[in-house]
């Protein structure tokens, strides 16, 4: 599949995402968002891939949205920037219930929506240098489409700091509030996502899709009889499925499991 500023390529079961506008610091506009989204739906879809890896190409891993782009936005009345606001907000919630497991390798700056596809991946490996920053208030706007995500990945306090101020933290900050979960040298980072891909690949692909559910089923709301009976509904489905029934007996015979092979 041939994309103008993106590239996906899929090899032992692992889908790499590219962004690749290396000349404009992977500034995305709305040919870009379209093509993340066709992406991510080919990604779903493919029952080889187990995971993803989302990266971006040269200096950065995303400037945000793109200033020629935002330039046609002044333009554009309520409802076709309204329109245009709900692309966006389609790729992050894609991005963010996609059922494979998902790796965002950030270096460099990750600016504005960059930081959203950010938040919306579960496992952020950073470089050490990489730097980041909600810019949009200085710009007039706000991180609308990409706040739920955001604020699910640092929390409300972290965001009243950030998303007023505009000011960039670097990626010891970003591991402080909860948005990076590995910082390294940009020397140790392809060994990082090596590793976490391997502990990934380890595990039952049926599972991992269950546990991403669970997360979104249980982050929110009372632990009530619903939810009692909504966990216990869960593991019982996944203990009597064929992977399930698979990984217990790969355990107690004490052999790989098949997905492992």
């Amino acid at each position: 599949m041939k994309f103008k500023y993106i590239t996906l390529t899929i090899s032992n079961h692992i889908a790499t995402l590219t962004l690749n506008r290396p000349e404009i610091h992977n500034a995305f506009d709305d040919v870009m968002i379209a093509e993340l989204i066709s992406a991510l739906q080919t990604i779903e879809h493919d029952k080889d891939i187990r995971l993803m890896i989302l990266r971006g190409n040269g200096k950065s891993f995303s400037a945000g949205a793109d200033l020629n782009w935002m330039q046609k936005m002044i333009h554009f009345n309520y409802d076709e920037n309204l329109q245009d606001a709900k692309k966006l907000a389609q790729l992050m919630n894609i991005l963010y219930h996609l059922h494979k497991p998902t790796i965002a390798v950030v270096h460099g700056s990750a600016f504005g929506g960059g930081v959203g596809l950010i938040s919306c991946c579960d496992i952020i490996i950073a470089a050490d240098k990489a730097n980041f920053c909600l810019s949009e208030t200085r710009l007039g706007i706000i991180p609308a489409v990409i706040s739920p995500y955001v604020l699910n990945a640092i929390g409300e306090r972290a965001a009243r700091r950030y998303y007023l101020t505009a000011e960039r933290f670097d990626a010891h900050e970003a591991y402080r509030l909860g948005l990076a979960h590995i910082v390294c040298s940009s020397d140790e980072l392809e060994k990082q996502v090596e590793n976490i891909a391997s502990q990934l690949l380890q595990n039952s692909p049926a599972a991992l899709v269950a546990a991403k559910q669970l997360i979104a089923a249980t982050t929110r709301g009372n632990i009530d009889n619903a939810m009692m009976d909504d966990t216990a509904h869960r593991i019982a489905v996944m203990r009597t499925s064929l992977e399930g029934q698979e990984g217990l007996r790969a355990f107690l015979e004490k052999r790989a499991p098949k997905w492992q092979k």
